[in-house]
């Protein structure tokens, strides 16, 4: 239990009326946990009553050029998850994240520009995945915050789930899956929700019922409990963080996964 209000927060599918494209769940000081759609992160941060540690399932800390494995955490990581290695993608430069943004282009045309420019910043050079591509605007969207208030970043965290339940489960990777074929895979949800049960998180915080509630997929919703659980070990400084020091970017943000 933490002295501190905390939040873990994912990305997830906007809803149709544009609204609502993180999921949060907050944990309160006495232990009260609640799950919530939020429409921007600065809107979380700037509550009444905000949560002091967040950590999120979103990179932190953009590259101006990126080597081999991508950026020093993802390098990290990878050898710890298994067969979930690949959910770990190597982020690619600031310039590329950006380059993807401009909605007066079609999104064929920027996802190629997105390439063309991480092939740039890259060594070797390497194009981006349409899955990175697909988050982009959400890492920008940190990154601007942090850019413009940088006081933030002692609070906003970077986090992986995958990494978060390999320390959850005894630092040892999970040896099944959340999806398959981009469809939840009911054994890997089931063993997630286990391991969250496990750590005080109530099932029916984490139940397909409360998903559909909210609108968010299983496994977002999972994934957010998972990084409530990473920030709850910020707060007590029991987090493992890739690296242990953290690098800086060219802004001085962090380059760092906590778990």
């Amino acid at each position: 239990m933490s002295a501190v209000r905390l939040a873990g927060v994912d990305g997830c599918p906007r809803l149709p009326d544009g609204s609502g494209g993180w999921i949060a769940v907050i944990v309160e000081p006495g232990g009260a946990m609640s799950a919530e759609r939020i429409g921007d992160l600065a809107a979380l941060l700037d509550r009444p009553d905000p949560p002091q540690v967040v950590a999120i399932d979103m990179p932190i800390g953009l590259p101006e050029r990126v080597g081999p494995g991508g950026r020093a955490p993802e390098r990290l990581v990878r050898p710890k998850l298994g067969g979930r290695q690949s959910s770990v993608f190597s982020m690619p430069s600031r310039a590329t994240v950006y380059a993807a943004l401009d909605d007066s282009i079609p999104e064929d045309q920027r996802y190629r520009h997105a390439c063309t420019v991480a092939r740039a910043t890259s060594e070797p050079p390497r194009a981006v995945s349409k899955q990175a591509f697909h988050i982009f605007r959400k890492i920008a969207e940190i990154d601007r915050l942090l850019r413009g208030r940088p006081e933030l970043a002692g609070r906003l965290h970077e986090c992986h789930p995958e990494v978060s339940f390999w320390a959850m489960n005894g630092e040892t990777a999970l040896d099944l899956p959340k999806k398959v074929k981009n469809a939840p895979h009911r054994p890997g949800l089931a063993l997630r929700r286990r391991l969250l049960a496990a750590q005080g998180f109530d099932e029916a915080l984490t139940s397909t019922l409360r998903a559909r509630e909210l609108k968010v997929g299983e496994d977002d919703l999972i994934d957010a409990c998972a990084a409530a659980w990473t920030a709850a070990r910020i707060a007590r400084g029991d987090a493992i963080g890739f690296p242990a020091i953290p690098e800086r970017d060219g802004e001085g943000l962090p380059i760092h996964i906590q778990a």
